[in-house]
């Protein structure tokens, strides 16, 4: 990796309980993956579910992997 090159999210491949969605977030934020899957998880619920479920399988499909494993 270059060291000016802009960050890019991507689903992690290390950090993954599913397809890594909510793992590279967390990696791209900074921040803990367990929280990014909280906040996650409580805001598809709290959305009535299908929401929360659509934009993550549109993240899987349209976000790509990780091309390290970090």
């Amino acid at each position: 990796m270059q060291l000016n090159s802009p960050k890019r999210l991507t689903r992690s491949r290390s950090d993954r309980m599913l397809a890594g969605v909510c793992g590279g977030i967390a990696d791209y934020l900074i921040v803990d993956p367990t929280v990014v899957r909280l906040v996650f998880a409580l805001a598809t619920f709290f959305t009535v579910v299908f929401p929360g479920v659509l934009i993550y399988l549109v993240m899987w499909i349209i976000v790509p992997k990780d091309k390290y494993y970090n």
